[in-house]
C-alpha cells in the first residue's frame, strides 16, 4: 500500500481520477457522492503529516488543471495578486461554506418530508442547467435524500471544476490552487499550530 501512494505522488495521469467522476454521473448520479472522498482525505492527510500532502502531490484537480494549463500557456496572464495574497481566497472559501450550508440544509428538508428532490445539476448553487443528467441507469428504491444530495454536490463538484479550469486557459493552470477553499482551511490549520508551538515555547 505504501508503495501504491508513492507511485500515485504527482502522477502525471491523477487527472483522469477527476475524469472518471464526472463520467460516473453519467452513469448514475449517486457516484457523485464518492466526491466526499476528496473533501475528507485532504484533510486527513493534514491533521496526520501536518504538510499540505494532497495539494503537493495527490490532487487530482491540480494536475488537471497543469495539463489543461498548457494548452494556452503562451497567452496566459499573470495571476493576479489578491488570489494570492488578497481576499479572494476567503471569498471562496465563503462560497464553499454557503454552498454546504444550503446543501444540507436542503439534504434535511427533502429527508423530513418539508421539499422534493431537485433531480438537475446548478451552477453556483443558483442557476439551473437546461438539461438532465442522462443515466445510463436507475436504481430502485433510492431515498430521495440520499438523490438529491448527490445532485447538489456534483453541482458544486462541477462549479469549482469549472472555475478552476476558466483561471487555468486565463491565468497560470494551478491559480485555482491558490484559493481553493480545501488549500485555505489547510493553512489556517498550519496556521493555527504554527501560533500554538510558538506559545508553548
Amino acid at each position: 500500500m505504501t508503495n501504491f501512494f508513492k507511485n500515485l505522488k504527482n502522477n502525471k495521469f491523477l487527472f483522469i481520477i477527476n475524469l472518471v467522476y464526472f463520467a460516473l454521473g453519467f452513469v448514475n448520479i449517486h457516484f457523485s457522492l464518492l466526491g466526499l472522498i476528496c473533501m475528507m482525505l485532504p484533510l486527513i492527510l493534514l491533521v496526520k503529516t501536518n504538510r499540505k500532502t494532497y495539494c503537493q502531490g495527490y490532487c487530482p484537480r491540480a494536475n488537471l488543471y497543469t495539463k489543461a494549463g498548457k494548452l494556452t500557456s503562451k497567452y496566459s496572464m499573470k495571476t493576479p495578486a489578491y488570489f494570492i495574497k488578497g481576499n479572494m481566497k476567503h471569498i471562496m472559501l465563503a462560497y464553499f461554506g454557503i454552498s454546504l450550508f444550503f446543501i444540507t440544509m436542503s439534504t434535511l428538508r427533502v429527508a423530513s418530508g418539508a421539499m422534493n428532490p431537485l433531480e438537475q445539476l446548478r451552477f453556483m448553487i443558483y442557476f439551473r442547467i437546461p438539461f438532465k443528467l442522462p443515466q445510463m441507469f436507475e436504481l430502485q428504491g433510492m431515498a430521495g435524500w440520499l438523490t438529491h444530495l448527490a445532485y447538489r454536490f456534483y453541482s458544486m463538484m462541477m462549479t469549482t471544476s469549472f472555475l478552476g479550469l476558466a483561471m487555468a486557459f486565463v491565468y497560470k493552470p494551478r491559480t485555482w490552487c491558490t484559493i481553493c477553499p480545501i488549500s485555505t482551511i489547510s493553512e489556517i490549520y498550519l496556521d493555527g499550530r504554527k501560533r500554538v508551538k510558538d506559545e508553548a515555547a
